[in-house]
């Protein structure tokens, strides 16, 4: 009897919004099981999370900067004159049932978003997930990324503490360092001269209302939408192509281990929120724009732009004058701007370098396209340094090394240890492929000597597992251009000397020189589907 009232349900939302055949599909769709899939998932999950945690502070917050004094529960800072927002989020902390264990899975939801979003990031761009018909939904994840920091930096900066207060002297500094429009952003953004009366109030309206409404149009747009409407990758096995995706169905399998996977981030978010303090703000007191906390930190994910503005040296550009703080504007504008437009456009670049136009569901192996890893190894190891110059003072004071030398060798390791990880991770590649090039030649070793009746020791090798030929074999090796053919008087083409065809033909052999062929020159296992496209000039 109780079936009874649901099928009528059903029946009449399909009625009405023809469900049965797109749920009948849905519940057959295929997801792969290998465990990176879900780095994915605990961004998503981990932003649940913040959501509903925000929603509960949102409740109790008070957005304004108008000064009080505080008579509330922490007995050291009674009597002190401070700004409401302050005051409410003392209140939060120390006379709302539970609002510290709320400000704490808020904070640290937070932190594990951003962990599970560079990662899920450094994944897709060692596997080449990223590839077509995935551009897109790179983009989107490059600004969700660049989107969910900037709502980071503000939802610290609300509660007017001396620490966030710190960080909004910086986001000063750097638009005052902006020529010519500097002054005026700052005064737009301050509603005068720091700090002003409305940086609260506008902080809180952009970080629960503006950025917010941006993800939850971005984060299903990029989740759900573009990843049901193509097929997911895997990696290369044997039975694996393009056209065959292996894993489980939606239903019931991949529903049941996602909600058994959605709790364990729950779980661990709220493990780390109750054994671990984070951000707490009665220590550091209300912000005073004279003071400053010694051995001050930001999150974990800021701290790289904290690495690059101590990095900096001092220098400056007097001209018709004015001064251009290149030593702000460099570290504060030109790095993130550099990092974030090549993370957005590297996809197209690889592709335009390569000539590669195909339809990619199978991921690559980070051997298997050596020059991709060792430029996103560069990468990681260009902002690894930042980030831990950010604590120069604190990795001297620990260590007992000199402030300057610390300095310096940041400075120094920013550009050539980037360079080094590339020539590293690169050789690297390379030598697993000879590796693997080998075993599929040789065998592998079996382990057993033997001694030939004229005395002579040798060891048998075995074939190679199919499975694991057959992951080898999935390798697509990188297609080098055809040069161009010059005419009878020795001129290449005009198409041909154009400075970005120049361009292209380096980066080209950069990408495929020191590849190691398969033996015969193919596989059977990868069939690609072919794009119809003219080559690019």
């Amino acid at each position: 009897m109780a079936a009874r009232p649901l099928n009528e349900a059903a029946r009449g939302l399909d009625e009405r919004f023809g469900l049965a055949g797109f749920l009948k599909k849905a519940a057959k769709k295929v997801f792969p099981d290998h465990w990176s899939f879900l780095l994915g998932e605990a961004a998503m999950y981990s932003f649940v999370i913040i959501v509903v945690t925000g929603i509960f502070l949102t409740l109790f917050f008070k957005p304004s900067m108008t000064e009080v004094v505080y008579n509330g529960s922490y007995v050291p800072l009674r009597g002190v004159r401070m700004s409401e927002a302050y005051e409410s989020t003392l209140q939060i902390s120390f006379d709302v049932r539970g609002g510290l264990l709320v400000r704490q899975l808020h904070h640290w939801g937070t932190i594990v978003f951003l962990s599970a979003i560079i990662a899920h990031m450094l994944r897709n761009f060692f596997t080449g997930a990223f590839r077509k018909p995935r551009e897109l939904n790179w983009v989107i994840g490059v600004i969700l990324f660049l989107l969910v920091m900037i709502n980071g930096l503000f939802g610290y900066s609300l509660p007017d503490d001396l620490l966030s207060g710190t960080g909004l002297r910086i986001l000063e500094g750097v638009l005052l360092a902006i020529p010519i429009v500097g002054t005026y952003l700052t005064l737009f953004l301050f509603d005068g001269t720091f700090p002003g009366d409305a940086i609260i109030p506008r902080l809180f309206t952009v970080h629960i209302l503006l950025i917010p409404l941006i993800l939850l149009a971005l984060i299903p747009l990029h989740a759900v939408v573009l990843t049901w409407r193509q097929t997911h990758t895997q990696f290369p096995a044997r039975g694996r192509t393009n056209r065959v995706v292996e894993g489980k169905p939606f239903w019931p399998s991949f529903i049941i281990k996602t909600l058994a996977y959605q709790l364990w981030v729950f779980f661990v978010i709220a493990l780390l929120s109750v054994a671990f303090q984070v951000n707490p703000i009665w220590l550091f007191g209300p912000y005073n724009p004279g003071a400053i906390s010694a051995g001050s930190q930001p999150d974990w994910y800021m701290g790289w732009l904290e690495g690059s503005l101590r990095l900096m040296p001092r220098w400056e550009i007097d001209a018709f004058g004015h001064t251009v703080p290149m030593n702000v504007l460099i570290p504060a504008l030109f790095i993130p701007g550099l990092l974030f437009t090549a993370l957005a456009v590297y996809p197209f670049l690889e592709r335009w370098a390569l000539g590669d136009y195909e339809i990619h569901h199978l991921l690559d192996r980070p051997r298997d396209m050596p020059v991709r890893t060792g430029i996103g190894m560069a990468g990681v190891t260009f902002y690894g340094l930042l980030w831990m110059a950010g604590a120069n003072d604190i990795i001297a004071k620990t260590f007992y090394i000199p402030l300057y030398g610390t300095t310096w060798f940041f400075r120094v390791g920013v550009f050539v240890g980037p360079v080094l990880a590339f020539v590293i991770s690169r050789r690297i590649a390379l030598g697993l492929q000879r590796r693997e090039v080998a075993m599929l030649r040789h065998g592998v070793e079996s382990g057993k000597i033997f001694r030939r009746p004229s005395g002579e020791y040798e060891e048998p090798d075995h074939p190679l597992d199919p499975e694991a030929e057959a992951v080898i074999r999935g390798r697509r090796v990188p297609r080098r251009l055809p040069e161009p053919r010059p005419d009878q008087a020795g001129v290449e083409p005009k198409e041909a000397r154009r400075p970005s065809a120049r361009l292209r033909r380096r980066l080209n052999r950069l990408y495929t020189e020191d590849v190691v062929p398969l033996p015969n020159g193919e596989h059977e296992e990868r069939p690609a589907i072919e794009a119809e496209r003219p080559p690019p000039h």
